[in-house]
């Protein structure tokens, strides 16, 4: 705080003296004294703004473990009246009240956005630690939505009006986050175990901490706000063209041969699979207990040769994912070496009765330790693909309010611990990224916090059950979840817990097939496509045979989900680029038509294919809202539809209600049986005519960082509705590998014609090698 006042002066303007001696103007801000609280607003960007206060003589260095953003170069232009000082950039404007000590937040046009109206600190302790519970208030218009908050299993979209403790645990990921409708957003910087409260006339974070340190963030609408959100908490990498293939896993393949005779078995049924995950216990056990927990080795009675089994799935054209946890059993060398260096926290993690304790993430050194264990037992011995982070919150177990006093290498686990897997995941990414460019870090994680989209981290919503109820309260979890610009989200295909439906069953009972049939239909529309579970094996072959509806139902997403991977893998760049979104609520991009704004059981995945899963039993019809400010296309009959109306959908158990904006350009890749069996040599263009509308083809060399290195092309589609007529731009970029050459089978979409996984008429084949080509359709 101190070096941020050298060479400050006193600001110069029309205030009352009373006030000018407390205020002091930085190079892009002011720091002010209001009454007991010191109180500092500095401007990060045009459109960032970040506000910190303190109790009065009370210096303190808030280092953040989530802003990574340097303060830019901003013009702020300072101005002021008796008892009010406006700061203002070429974004945002800010009104100081010198009496009352609120900020006013709004655009350039005036329009209110947001008022901070009080911070409080009250004393307390904190481990022996003299603390404050600070809290922060804020009002807000009566009807104003707001989203965020995290992942809350609670079926609602709209965090108005609700109460939530932010505490980060199995199922529940939360950062103290929001977003408005009006396309601002704030976000609390602080990991403790915290509370979110909204009532009329004030919402408000409560933490543990020596500080009140939060960010404003204007972007004028969701996706604006989102690009915000990464530029001050970091930027999310590309991820490599099988993560967005089909993922296979259960609770779990005990040894290896059972995971390859799996993919064996999709091979010869010609079922599309990318990669193949290792749940736990692939580890020794000694004397039948769980002492050498998490060992991050091999048991070689049931993994004899392990560097044989990941070159035997890799000679299958699979990818393995393997589990990885942050608690070891007392017997392991990770543990020993860990608590010699007190390093370990001290309360019970999973499993129980085991001894298993978590180590201190926050300590850069035991993160360190963690890789070199990691990296020796599994990332540079058998060559695996990528990482399970499994009990990322930490599973805390026989919990004793005592536990929370635990000392971390920040201070007591109760003020750091939601930051736990966002410390985790980027201990593990940043060690893998310095070890090679040659494979980019995926991360399934089960918990997370804004800023983990850094680190290539997939965050999964947990142990749910394995109930219509779940299946419905993930859409909106998920859209929560990503709306704090965290684009990577999945859930278990059929939910993990589904021991309910062995009574009648298991994978034949005709009514669990039509949970997870509409499950994995959802699934097939998320970041990631993953099946796993316990209780009840989730293969497609546990359900029938091809011929089967349970079966052909499920090969029939999974082959949907291929035939989309141009467009997905396209997105994934649009994600990286240009700060996109996979799971765009309707409000991102409807947020003039207020209906959008409560909806949170649909949703846009990308930015031109609206789908609204199916979350009920034995339904025929399914209710779809189709926004207004565009037409829709049934993406199964070609049937135009006009947005501003709720339409019902007819629904047999192997159709998702899938709805494409008139305008989008598809790609439609090959049939596949993993998603670099092909090259992308003849594709399908599936024109939705109706509107004007643009894609992006992207490509590159589907699993390094060269892409970071300019290496990789894109090609902009350009569909002129009034002309008919589709314009192919000069192919930009270049890196090893690219097709020189290629056809693009171009296909207009109508009723009845070129719809769902149908063949396709082809309009016209055009041969491309690079340059600019029209044509008219």
């Amino acid at each position: 705080m101190k070096k941020l006042l050298i060479g400050a002066a006193i600001v110069m303007l029309a205030v009352s003296p009373a006030f000018a001696q407390k205020v002091q103007r930085l190079s892009q801000g002011v720091r002010m004294d209001f009454k007991e609280m010191e109180v500092e607003v500095k401007f990060y960007s045009p459109s960032i703004v970040r506000v910190f206060k303190t109790p009065k003589n009370k210096t303190y260095d808030n280092k953040s473990l989530v802003v990574n953003k340097i303060p830019e170069k901003t013009e702020v232009k300072f101005t002021g009246k008796t008892n009010l000082l406006i700061l203002e950039s070429s974004q945002i404007k800010i009104e100081v009240d010198l009496v009352k000590g609120s900020l006013l937040f709004s655009n350039l046009s005036d329009k209110q956005l947001l008022i901070d109206s009080a911070t409080t600190f009250n004393p307390t302790d904190d481990a022996g630690t003299p603390s404050y519970t600070v809290k922060g208030s804020f009002v807000l218009e009566d009807t104003e939505a707001v989203y965020g908050i995290g992942q809350v299993m609670d079926n609602k979209f709209n965090r108005r009006n609700s109460t939530h403790l932010l505490k980060n645990e199995n199922m529940f990921t939360y950062s103290p986050y929001f977003m408005s409708i009006k396309g601002y957003a704030v976000y609390w910087d602080n990991y403790s175990i915290s509370n979110y409260s909204d009532a009329p006339g004030q919402l408000s974070f409560s933490s543990l901490g020596k500080c009140s340190d939060y960010y404003f963030m204007y972007g004028g609408d969701a996706h604006g706000v989102i690009k915000q959100v990464r530029a001050l908490s970091g930027k999310a990498p590309m991820l490599p063209l099988w993560a967005y293939g089909f993922f296979q896993s259960k609770e779990r393949y005990q040894t290896q041969d059972e995971s390859l005779e799996v993919i064996k078995k999709y091979r010869n049924l010609r079922v599309p699979l990318d990669v193949i995950i290792q749940d736990w216990r692939y580890w020794p056990e000694y004397n039948r207990t769980d002492s050498a927990w998490n060992s991050q080795s091999f048991d070689r009675n049931r993994f004899p040769d392990p560097t044989k089994w990941v070159d035997d799935i890799h000679k299958l054209n699979a990818k393995l994912l393997i589990v990885t946890w942050p608690g070891f059993g007392p017997q392991t060398e990770q543990r020993k070496e860990l608590e010699a260096k007190k390093m370990i926290l001290n309360f019970d993690t999973w499993p129980p009765n085991s001894g298993a304790k978590p180590y201190d993430v926050f300590n850069p050194a035991a993160l360190d330790i963690y890789w070199k264990y990691l990296n020796k037992g599994i990332f540079s011995y058998i060559n695996n693909d990528g990482w399970w982070l499994d009990s990322t919150e930490p599973d805390h177990i026989n919990v004793k309010e005592s536990d929370f006093d635990s000392p971390t290498h920040l201070g007591s686990y109760r003020s750091v611990k939601n930051a736990y897997s966002f410390m985790h995941n980027g201990g593990i990414a940043s060690h893998q990224r310095a070890a090679t460019n040659d494979k980019r870090v995926v991360l399934l994680t089960r918990s997370g916090f804004l800023g983990q989209q850094r680190y290539g981290s997939n965050t999964w919503s947990g142990d749910v059950q394995s109930t219509w109820e779940m299946l419905e309260k993930q859409i909106p979890a998920a859209l929560n979840y990503t709306l704090m610009g965290i684009p990577n989200w999945n859930s278990d295909i059929g939910g993990f817990f589904a021991g309910r439906w062995n009574k009648e069953g298991g994978a034949k009972n005709p009514k669990f097939q039509e949970l997870y049939v509409r499950w994995m239909q959802f699934g097939a529309f998320c970041p990631m496509m993953r099946s796993h579970g316990t209780e009840i094996p989730r293969e497609i072959y546990n359900f029938g045979s091809r011929g089967d509806w349970a079966f052909d139902a499920q090969e029939k997403a999974i082959n949907l989900r291929y035939r989309l991977l141009p467009y997905i893998y396209s997105t994934s760049w649009d994600v990286s680029s240009n700060d996109g979104t996979f799971m765009r609520p309707l409000i991102m991009d409807f947020a003039s038509d207020k209906r959008t704004h409560e909806i949170g059981n649909e949703y846009l995945f990308g930015r031109s294919v609206l789908v609204a899963p199916v979350t009920k039993p034995e339904v025929k019809l399914w209710p779809v809202y189709l926004p207004s400010g565009s037409n829709w296309v049934d993406f199964w009959t070609g049937e135009v539809l006009s947005g501003g109306q709720l339409v019902n959908k007819n629904v047999p158990k192997d159709i998702l209600p899938i709805y494409v904006r008139t305008g989008a350009i598809i790609p439609w890749g090959p049939a596949v049986q993993y998603s670099s069996e092909k090259k992308w040599d003849n594709l399908e263009i599936r024109v939705y005519p109706g509107s004007d509308g643009k894609f992006t083809l992207y490509e590159d060399e589907n699993d390094n960082y060269n892409y970071e290195k300019g290496k990789y092309t894109t090609i902009d589609f350009d569909w002129n509705d009034a002309q008919k007529k589709l314009t192919i731009s000069d192919r930009k970029g270049k890196f090893q590998g690219m097709l020189a050459s290629r056809k693009f089978r171009i296909c207009v979409v109508r009723e009845g014609v070129n719809n769902g996984l149908n063949a396709s008429i082809i309009a016209t084949t055009i041969n491309y090698t690079g340059n600019k080509l029209a044509v008219k359709l």
